[in-house]
C-alpha cells in the first residue's frame, strides 16, 4: 500500500523502499526519514529547492524509475584535506557518479570508495542514524530515490554497506554490487571471525583488520564507466558470467592436459585457474568442487589458499593454484614449475600469446559473418556462465559512448531479470539504434542494431549470428571443467 504524507508545495519527496508497508502507523514524520534523507542528499551535493520533509513508503521491490546520468565536472584528484567539511563540500568529491561506503552495525566508519573515511564521518553518522530510525519501526531499508540519486542499502549481520549512485544501474544491480563488496570481506576475515570480533567490541576499527585489502574492494566496484574507462568487465558482472579467452579447442585441450597430470596426485590442490587479460584459458578442479563465477562464496567461514604467478617472461598468463592447506607453497611453486615447462615443450605458449592478441580485435564478421546492421551484442549460453562480448565498436569506443551502451544493456538485463514482470523478449526502435533482447531455454542475447534495420531483416540477423556462434562455440566457451 502506498502511502504519502502532505508536504510542502515546493519539496520533492524521496521515495524510499522498505520491506514492510501495512503497519497502520506512520513511522516516517515529517520529522523522520525525509529530514534525515535530506541531510544525506544535501551532503552528496544534491540539495534540493526545498528540503524533503515526507517520504513515501512503497512495497518490498516496488520498482523504481531507474536514475538518469548527467555531466559531471572533471574528477581529477580528490581533496585530500584533514578538514572534515572541506572535504565533504570538495566538488570534485560530491559529484562523483558513484559512492560507495560501509559501516559498522555501531556507525563505525569502514570503507569509503573516495576521501578519507575519517574526514567523512558525518556522512557515516547520518547513514547510521537512518538504517536505525527504520529498524525501530520494525522494518529496513532498501533504497532511496531522490531526483537523479540511487540509494541503495545492503544490510548484514555487524555491516551495512551503501551504494549512493548517479548511474543507469537498477537498484537490484547496485544490490548486487553491494553483495559482491560484502562477500569479498568475508573472503578476507571469514564471517566466523567478524562475528566474533564485533560481539567483543561492537565500535570495533574494522579498518585494522582489512589494511591492504582495500584495493580488492575499489577494483570490484570500479569495473564500470564511473572510473571513466571503457572496461568490459562491467557485462561479466551484469551478466554475473566470466569471459573466456577464444582459442582453438585443441590447443586448450593441451593445457589442460599439461594442468591434469601435474595437479592429479596433491590430496589438497582445490582447483587450478590459467587466466589472462581478465579472460579464463581453463580451469581444472577437484571432482567434487565447483566454483562460482563471483569466485568468492566458496567457505565462508574458512580460508582458501591461493599460489598466484604468470606463466614465465614470455607468457603473461597468470596460473592460480588453490590449496586447503597454508602449508602448501613449496608443494604448490613445484607444480607451477612443472606446468610451466610441459606448457613450453608443447608450444602453448605461442597458442595463448597468440590468442590473446587476437582477442583485443574479436570483431563482429569474425563471430557471425558479415551483418552491417549489427552494431554490438553480448551473448551468453544458459547452461554455463560464459559470456561472448565482441569489442567495443564506434560510436560507443569513447566514454561518453560507452556509457550509452553500458546504460542499454544494463536497462535491458534489469527488464529481463526484472522479479515482478520478467520478459523474455524486448524489441526497442530508438532515434540512434533499435535494441533486442532475447531470453531463450539455451542463450540469452542482448543486441544493439542499426536504427534502419527493418524488423525482418534483424530476425534473419539473430539467426545467422546465433548459427556462427554455434559453428565456433567451443572457440568462444568452455562446455564442461575438467577434473582431476
Amino acid at each position: 500500500m502506498d502511502r504519502e504524507r502532505a508536504s510542502g508545495a515546493n519539496s520533492k519527496a524521496p521515495l524510499v523502499n522498505s520491506e514492510r508497508d501495512n503497519d497502520e502507523t506512520d513511522l516516517y514524520s515529517d520529522a523522520g526519514v525525509g529530514v534525515i534523507v535530506s541531510e544525506i542528499l544535501e551532503e552528496m551535493g544534491q540539495q534540493q529547492s526545498a528540503p524533503p520533509t515526507s517520504a513515501r513508503i512503497l512495497p518490498a521491490g516496488s520498482t523504481v524509475e531507474n536514475a538518469t546520468d548527467e555531466t559531471e565536472p572533471d574528477k581529477g584528484a580528490l581533496a585530500d584535506s584533514s578538514d572534515p567539511i572541506e572535504c565533504v563540500h570538495d566538488p570534485k568529491w560530491r559529484f562523483q557518479n558513484k559512492h560507495i561506503f560501509i559501516l559498522s552495525e555501531a556507525g563505525k566508519p569502514i570503507f569509503s570508495l573516495y576521501g578519507n573515511e575519517e574526514n567523512l564521518a558525518s556522512i557515516f553518522g547520518v547513514i547510521q542514524a537512518l538504517v536505525s530510525f527504520v529498524q525501530d519501526g520494525q522494518d529496513e531499508i532498501k533504497s532511496i530515490q531522490a531526483k537523479d540519486v540511487q540509494i541503495v542499502f545492503l544490510l548484514k549481520p555487524n555491516l551495512i554497506l551503501v551504494a549512493v549512485s548517479r548511474t543507469s544501474f537498477s537498484v537490484a544491480q547496485l544490490e548486487m554490487q553491494l553483495s559482491d563488496v560484502y562477500h569479498q570481506i568475508i573472503s578476507t576475515l571469514t564471517f566466523r571471525h567478524l562475528r566474533n570480533v564485533f560481539s567483543k567490541h561492537k565500535g570495533f576499527d574494522l579498518r585494522r583488520l582489512l589494511a591492504g585489502s582495500e584495493r580488492l574492494i575499489r577494483h570490484l566496484v570500479s569495473n564500470d564507466s564511473t572510473t571513466g574507462q571503457t572496461n568490459k568487465n562491467v557485462f561479466t558482472f551484469l551478466t554475473n558470467s566470466i569471459r573466456v579467452l577464444p582459442m582453438q579447442p585443441s590447443s586448450r585441450l593441451s593445457i589442460v592436459n599439461a594442468i591434469k597430470e601435474n595437479c592429479q596426485n596433491h590430496k589438497n590442490l582445490v582447483f587450478a585457474i590459467l587466466i589472462i587479460n581478465n579472460q579464463l584459458i581453463t580451469m581444472v578442479r577437484m571432482k567434487k568442487y565447483s566454483i562460482n563465477p563471483a569466485d568468492l562464496r566458496f567457505d565462508e567461514n574458512g580460508f582458501m589458499h591461493a599460489h598466484v604467478s604468470y606463466l614465465s617472461e614470455n607468457c603473461q598468463a597468470c596460473l592460480l593454484l588453490f590449496s586447503v592447506d597454508k602449508d602448501d607453497f613449496l608443494d604448490l611453486s613445484a607444480i607451477k614449475k612443472r606446468i610451466t615447462e610441459k606448457l613450453e615443450r608443447t608450444q602453448c605458449f605461442s597458442a595463448i600469446n597468440e590468442a590473446a592478441v587476437k582477442t583485443t580485435k574479436v570483431k563482429l564478421p569474425m563471430v557471425g559473418g558479415d551483418i552491417p546492421e549489427l552494431k554490438h551484442f553480448l551473448y551468453k549460453p544458459k547452461a554455463i556462465a560464459q559470456l561472448l562480448c565482441v569489442d567495443i565498436p564506434k560510436p560507443y569506443n569513447t566514454i561518453e559512448g560507452f556509457r550509452h551502451l553500458e546504460a542499454i544493456y544494463s536497462n535491458l538485463l534489469e527488464c529481463i531479470n526484472s522479479t515482478h514482470r520478467p520478459l523474455k523478449l524486448i524489441y526497442k526502435a530508438k532515434r540512434n539504434e533499435i535494441l533486442l533482447a532475447w531470453l531463450t531455454s539455451s542463450y540469452e542475447l542482448y543486441a544493439v542494431f542499426e536504427p534502419f534495420a527493418e524488423k525482418s531483416t534483424i530476425i534473419k540477423h539473430v539467426d545467422k549470428l546465433i548459427k556462427g556462434i554455434d559453428k565456433e562455440f567451443d572457440t568462444f566457451f568452455i562446455s564442461s571443467h575438467p577434473t582431476f
